[in-house]
């Protein structure tokens, strides 16, 4: 009852009688070095009765590696299969200690069941979790109007004049470069495109229609909003997801300080005293990069023809209706960024999720804000 290498210098094994059971003696150096690494299976084992131990004996073992302690599982595993005890006492310490942390039986790879194609359970799935969002944000702008029209209790923490300058600062002021840069590059290639197609039908005094009335209708307000949910929406839902890691929300709970109005307000109400005249700015650089584009490329065109067709195209209910579009798009992107920065998680990972999530959740809406827009106004005629 024995099977041994019987190469020089590699590493050998044998089975011999012990009492209660059999020994397996062990030699040589179990390296990965020797290039031969004796294997080991359950038939090995067909000659030692069922219920017998299995000791070791490593009398001659040199020096090993893990190699060693993976041919001590291999020998664990087929003894365990057998219904064969084994004695790792004779194994030098150290791998004693490392083999009784391997399982007898290792767990079985996991079968990957197939996932069935559901629609109308993947679309129901997506509704729910819409309207768990929906409720959440009306929850959290109902609670911050009614704060704002609660009686202001002494020792109740509020909303501070600082907070709500520095929002204003960073929503308004920090902003105009990368509007301004945006709108009037927008203009300027609404001008280029309408100057090539419509100078084919000497229309080019039309130019100046079409790019009053797209950026002023629709596009100055549309990229305004989004840049500013990039912008501000995600810093805003980095910011309070950083101060929820850091356990700052907690401590404002801990105090009776509420958040919506002390945390919440100063935000939503920078947003919407800013994005109004951030659209206005915005209607002003994409008008006047439009000017420079078409009286640029259209020598027919004059600097008091260009602005006196914009003028007579672009009428005052075309501004009224961008400025209103830009308080709605102002509150939406405010809600939902301070909403996903309370709903996230604690770790620095999630403030990093929480700020792509609200730059994604802000610009969705405000696309899905200005499509009800449009339809609004084409019922009410403007």
């Amino acid at each position: 009852m024995s099977r041994v290498v019987q190469n020089t210098g590699k590493p050998e094994w044998t089975f011999r009688e012990g009492q209660g059971g059999a020994i397996l003696s062990l030699s040589g150096p179990w390296t990965s070095d020797t290039g031969l690494i004796p294997s080991f299976s359950a038939d090995d084992l067909t000659r030692i009765r069922e219920g017998d131990s299995l000791g070791f004996d490593t009398g001659g073992l040199q020096e090993w590696d893990t190699v060693f302690i993976s041919f001590l599982w291999d020998v664990k595993q087929a003894a365990g299969r057998s219904g064969i005890r084994t004695d790792f006492s004779g194994v030098p310490e150290s791998a004693s200690k490392l083999v009784s942390l391997l399982p007898e039986h290792p767990d079985l790879p996991q079968t990957i069941s197939r996932v069935s194609f559901t629609p109308l359970l993947l679309t129901g799935d997506l509704v729910v979790r819409f309207l768990t969002s929906a409720g959440a944000v009306s929850e959290l702008a109902w609670n911050t109007f009614r704060s704002v029209l609660s009686p202001r209790r002494k020792g109740q923490g509020h909303m501070r004049p600082a907070d709500l300058f520095r929002d204003i600062s960073d929503a308004g002021p920090s902003a105009l470069l990368i509007v301004s840069v945006v709108n009037f590059l927008l203009g300027s290639i609404l001008a280029f495109v309408g100057a090539v197609q419509m100078r084919k039908f000497s229309a080019d005094a039309y130019v100046a229609n079409l790019v009053g009335i797209a950026c002023v209708r629709e596009l100055s307000a549309v990229m305004t909003a989004i840049i500013m949910a990039g912008r501000t929406g995600g810093a805003y839902a980095a910011r309070i997801s950083t101060m929820l890691g850091n356990e700052e929300i907690d401590a404002l709970r801990v105090f009776g300080i509420p958040v919506t109005s002390y945390l919440i307000l100063p935000s939503v109400l920078s947003l919407i005293l800013t994005m109004p005249l951030l659209y206005l700015y915005g209607c002003l650089l994409s008008t006047f990069g439009g000017y420079i584009v078409t009286v640029g490329m259209l020598p027919s065109v004059t600097t008091a023809g260009y602005w006196h067709q914009l003028f007579g195209a672009v009428s005052l209910s075309q501004f009224y209706f961008g400025f209103v579009k830009t308080i709605f798009f102002a509150a939406m992107i405010a809600f939902s960024s301070c909403n996903i920065g309370l709903q996230a998680g604690r770790s620095a990972a999630d403030v990093g999720e929480a700020a792509t999530r609200a730059v994604v959740v802000g610009i969705v809406g405000v696309i899905a804000l200005d499509a009800i827009f449009a339809v609004i106004a084409n019922v009410i005629g403007i």
